[in-house]
This record gives C-alpha cells, structure tokens and sequence, in this order.
C-alpha cells in the first residue's frame, strides 16, 4: 500500500506493508534510493504494519521494488503502474 502526503514542491511517500507478509526484513529499493537495500528498510508501526517514507520531487515518477530476505523481490500490487519489471509511482 502507498501512502501520500503533498508537501510544497515535493511529495511524501511512506511504502507499507503488512508485519509479517513477508517473513523477515524487508526494505523498499528504487531509483530514488539507487537500488540501495540498506536505505529504506521498513519498520514495524503499531498498527500492526512496517513502513518506510521516501520524499521524492513533486511532478515524477518513479520505479521501485520491494526486497525481501532470501533475495525475494516482488512488486506492489497498489503502484500507479508497472512497466514490466518494476512498481510504478508518479507523484
């Protein structure tokens, strides 16, 4: 699930997922982070959620992707888009 909040100039993205699917660490890895596992890894929230928040330029778009342990990459089914290969957000 994508979480939005416009800021001036810039939008707040925060990437969410359920606590425990999947199994393990997860971090959200995109060209906004360099395909960095170490730079956003989500964190557990107390509604029972883990989440990571990125700020990217108002007026982008831009492709990520979720990694798990085990190598495991998937995608978010709620992205504005997918290009084949990757999530899809513009913001």
């Amino acid at each position: 699930m994508l979480e939005r909040k416009k800021l001036k100039g810039r939008t707040q993205v925060t990437f969410v997922l359920p606590a425990d699917c999947p199994n393990g660490p997860v971090s959200v890895v995109g060209d906004f982070n360099e395909w960095d596992p170490a730079a956003h890894p989500l964190r557990a929230r107390g509604d029972g959620t883990r989440a990571a928040t990125v700020v990217l330029p108002a007026r982008g778009a831009h492709s990520f992707r979720y990694l798990a342990a085990g190598d495991y990459w998937f995608d978010d089914e709620q992205a504005d888009g997918h290009d084949g290969t990757n999530s899809r957000i513009t913001t």
